[in-house]
């Protein structure tokens, strides 16, 4: 490996997204057992700033390409800027956060510099000189690892929430190098007009440290709203089970599962959710589980580290209280 491992800088309201800082983390761990350099892409307008964060974190060079038509995320213009990059540099590696921009972007850069690319990996291991990628299968019951022979760069997704995030370096700076971007507007096929953001003060799912959970066991959209209470005690995101997004309890931005997102949060708290392989699929992989079902044969049990068998509109507001104790002292 001499060429570098590069780490896509996923950025949004002015901040490097956490799982993009994750990989850095583990890249400068990797890099530095073989002497590597760790470099990261950072695109937008008015990111400049974020070198530094970035520097921090592992990086040793920031390649920054700033333009309005980065401004916003659209795939033509990213896919454009950054495989010109990678054609140019041919970095040994080139590794993408699984988020819903990564998972967009990555297999297009993928095809564009003709390479392959492992998905949705939550473990990333070096044996020789060579990255070793750990992804789950079937559901998550069992693991396989993905080996590149000779395409390159290596390309892989990153779930977020799985690998350790370093303490940052104050003060460490990386070497910024501008890119000339050189994108015609009448190449781009996608034009972002306005983007309309929902506010909310609980953390973005896939990113949260604390996930709480509701399906079918809510019985309606009204009773969420003690799931929102204990959350917001705790900092927690509100997710939700396929079964309650297809009642309309709630939107599908919220949905965990194999055909909603991929969480692995240090702690998901799952309410009256029966666990369905497809839920498990989406949140397996978090580090604590607690299950709250009045059920006892529920599959959710199966999979929880702690387990409470009763009604959640008696225990999610006994809890509720009892952390705001807890938080208060």
């Amino acid at each position: 490996m001499s060429k570098g491992i590069w780490v896509f800088a996923e950025n949004n309201d002015g901040k490097v997204r956490k799982v993009t800082l994750e990989i850095l983390s583990e890249a400068r761990k990797i890099a530095d057992q073989i002497g590597e350099e760790v470099a990261a892409v950072l695109l937008g307008k008015g990111v400049a700033n974020l070198a530094d964060t970035l520097g921090e974190y592992g990086a040793d060079k920031v390649y920054l390409a700033e333009d309005e038509k980065l401004a916003s995320y659209t795939t033509d213009a990213y896919t454009t800027v950054i495989a010109r990059l990678i054609a140019e540099h041919q970095p040994t590696a080139f590794l993408v956060g699984n988020t819903a921009i990564g998972k967009d972007l990555a297999p297009r850069v993928a095809q564009r510099v003709k390479t392959g690319l492992a998905s949705d990996c939550v473990g990333i291991k070096l044996e020789g000189n060579q990255l070793v990628f750990v992804r789950p299968i079937y559901a998550g019951k069992a693991f396989t690892e993905a080996i590149f022979a000779d395409a390159r760069p290596v390309m892989a997704t990153i779930r977020p929430n799985v690998l350790p995030l370093a303490e940052p370096a104050r003060g460490r700076k990386a070497e910024v190098a501008k890119v000339d971007v050189q994108l015609d507007a009448s190449s781009l096929r996608t034009l972002i007009k306005e983007v309309i953001k929902q506010a909310s003060g609980r953390p973005e799912l896939t990113e949260a440290n604390i996930i709480v959970s509701g399906g079918r066991g809510m019985k309606g959209p009204e009773n969420f709203k003690i799931l929102e209470e204990l959350a917001d005690v705790i900092g927690a995101a509100v997710g939700a089970s396929r079964a309650a997004v297809d009642a309309g309890w709630r939107e599908q931005k919220f949905q965990v599962g194999q055909t909603g997102k991929t969480v692995s949060p240090t702690l998901y708290i799952a309410c009256g959710i029966s666990g369905a392989i497809q839920h498990l699929a989406g949140m397996g992989s978090s580090k604590v589980i607690v299950a709250i079902n009045k059920d006892p044969e529920a599959n959710i049990f199966k999979v929880a580290d702690y387990g409470i068998v009763g009604d959640l509109f008696e225990v999610v507001p006994v809890l509720t209280q009892e952390f705001k104790k807890m938080l208060a002292s």
